[in-house]
């Protein structure tokens, strides 16, 4: 049952200790280099979103596969939002999910991905799983944050394909444990700041995206992994979007 939590452990491990190993090869997302490390890891390389952060996409070459998996995404209206709640997508968190990455490892899924992505962990006494301090990249803002369970809202766990946007292009139609997974899957899920979450509320990247420019890209390849393994179309504009972001 605590398979996975050592695994996370380890990662934040070897990111804590990342800006003094620039002399050594790594595996995983460093590629040989800290700065990789603590920028997280480009999408591209982390299909399955269990590898931390989320690191710009640079090289022409990227930019070109970016652009590529963005063109394999399907299009369509959004639909209503009538019947849409956010319990239609089961309790937020919960470790009570099949199908996904820590799903039924003892922990709750917003205490897996401050593991995933954090630094410098520190747990509530007692407990493995509940992190109550840690440093961490913030992705969508550029900016190292100090994090305590003082201030819960700084840091919130960000739904990459919001759960309403899901819910109109198509998830209406799922049956319950199939909006759990989603909702729990780490490949959606970003730990952000939390004014860039409620700024975004459901909008797709036609209305929204980061305040750092620099991961525009990969946040759009992260919202066509999304699309793309559960099926779920994205608008034209929004399409036309992320393809805008990685240099289409």
């Amino acid at each position: 049952m605590r398979a996975g939590r050592t695994t996370l452990s380890a990662t934040a491990l070897l990111l804590a200790v990342a800006p003094v190993l620039t002399a050594c090869s790594g595996g995983g997302a460093s590629h040989g280099s800290a700065k990789p490390v603590a920028l997280g890891t480009s999408p591209l390389r982390n299909p399955d979103g269990t590898r931390p952060g989320l690191a710009p996409i640079t090289s022409d070459a990227d930019r070109k596969a970016a652009r590529d998996l963005i063109g394999k995404v399907t299009t369509a209206a959004a639909g209503p939002k009538t019947g849409y709640d956010r319990d239609q997508f089961g309790p937020a968190w919960t470790d009570n999910v099949d199908g996904v990455p820590f799903g039924h490892n003892s922990c709750s899924t917003r205490d897996d991905m401050l593991a995933r992505d954090g630094r410098s962990l520190e747990h509530r006494d007692g407990s493995a799983c509940v992190v109550s301090a840690m440093t961490i990249y913030d992705p969508y803002i550029g900016k190292n944050v100090r994090w305590t369970k003082q201030q819960p809202a700084r840091i919130q766990i960000d739904h990459v394909m919001p759960l309403s946007y899901d819910w109109q292009m198509g998830a209406a139609k799922w049956d319950k444990a199939k909006r759990v997974e989603i909702a729990n899957d780490p490949l959606n899920l970003i730990p952000a700041d939390g004014s860039q979450n409620a700024a975004k509320g459901d909008s797709g990247p036609a209305s929204w995206l980061p305040s750092n420019p620099a991961v525009r890209c990969s946040y759009a390849v992260r919202f066509a992994q999304v699309s793309l393994k559960y099926q779920l179309p994205v608008t034209p504009d929004d399409k036309k979007a992320m393809l805008r972001q990685c240099g289409a």
